[in-house]
């Protein structure tokens, strides 16, 4: 099952008070970038980060998921409504994130 745009639309709604939030779409899915590094995306309208310490840290109950077959699971991000919470997480996160590859 691909991810609907609405789903797009209202989680970059959700991260609009963090600077260069961005997505590309790919296979029906959203890879979700902040300052241009992968944060994680958007799979079969879920929110799934990378679980990097930080997130891990910020959110030890949440669920494990894998966002398509063959990937590495994530984490899966259930407080979506918090914006709050979101802009933290990110922030907390992008240290421990790596660079874009450059093509």
């Amino acid at each position: 099952m691909a991810s609907s745009k609405d789903y797009l639309d209202y989680i970059l709604d959700q991260l609009s008070g963090l600077d260069d939030i961005s997505y590309r779409a790919m296979m029906g899915e959203y890879i979700i970038y902040y300052r241009g590094k992968v944060v994680g995306g958007i799979y079969d309208d879920r929110f799934l980060v990378k679980p990097v310490k930080a997130a891990v840290v910020m959110m030890p109950d949440t669920d494990m998921e894998l966002p398509y077959e063959g990937a590495k699971k994530m984490l899966l991000v259930d407080d979506v409504e918090n914006r709050e919470f979101l802009r933290e997480l990110l922030d907390t996160m992008y240290p421990e994130l790596t660079a874009r590859k450059k093509r």
